[in-house]
């Protein structure tokens, strides 16, 4: 990992008002480690406004965690694009295992969302990753091939450039089991070569991040690896000192 390491914080349905102050003023506080880092949280729909005003001079990214495809109309609930930008967010999670499982996203419904949020210019992160019943299997690549495939499907050279890929093994998220450093490093080498074969020099740029029970004490021997340019955190990204201790490990 030679260039500057992303790390995005993924709050889900947790966090507070109070949470967001607590968070910036933490790394309002250690300047060295944002202008080192890309840091972006993503916290709950209700908290982007408290987020933009509490980092809006500080290096801190804003994001969502997801979106819908339209960018208006009778979709009771969503949230478009044109909405997060107005709010100054810059990036958006889309295809999070959650949102597959739970809200029944689909390789296509993914596909839209992408396409959408990165023709507007943010910067999308599309979430891929196999499920522990498919890992025993040994379908990993074929399930992350697939997702891939769909999702980047009818993305342009100039809409890759806005794309950050997520590699979460479904079976480590929030579970406290990790991938080995050696594991996440042969899906995210694998990943690389796929996103080289598809969008050329482009594919080379395409940062990739692991996402899976992440935390202070392993993310520096992830970091480590050649094709793991950052994190997804989830609960650790909660909590301020395990937070700020994600990204000094990802200084390298």
């Amino acid at each position: 990992m030679s260039k500057a390491a992303l790390v995005i914080g993924n709050w889900k349905m947790n966090g507070s008002a109070a949470l967001v102050r607590t968070m910036s003023e933490a790394l309002r506080e250690q300047p060295q480690l944002t202008s080192a880092v890309n840091v972006v949280i993503c916290p709950p729909f209700t908290l982007l406004a408290e987020l933009t005003r509490q980092c809006f001079y500080d290096n801190i990214a804003v994001g969502a965690q997801t979106v819908n495809a339209q960018d208006n109309g009778a979709h009771t609930g969503e949230i478009s694009v044109s909405m997060l930008q107005e709010l100054g967010v810059e990036y958006v999670l889309i295809g999070h295992s959650e949102r597959r499982a739970c809200y029944a996203e689909t390789n296509p419904v993914i596909a839209a969302k992408l396409n959408t949020a990165t023709a507007a210019g943010l910067t999308a992160v599309l979430c891929v990753g196999e499920d522990k019943q498919q890992r025993e299997q040994q379908q990993t690549w074929e399930v992350i091939e697939q997702q891939l495939a769909s999702a980047c499907d009818e993305l342009t050279d100039t809409q890759a450039a806005r794309l950050v890929v997520a590699y979460e093994p479904v079976w480590a998220i929030g579970t406290g089991e990790t991938a080995t450093p050696e594991q996440a490093q042969h899906v995210h080498s694998q990943i690389r070569q796929w996103l080289v074969k598809r969008f050329g020099s482009i594919g080379e740029k395409i940062e990739i991040l692991y996402g899976g029970s992440v935390k202070a004490d392993n993310a520096a021997q992830l970091f480590a690896q050649e094709d793991i340019d950052g994190g997804l955190i989830g609960g650790a990204s909660l909590k301020k000192q395990d937070f700020v201790a994600i990204i000094q490990a990802a200084q390298g």
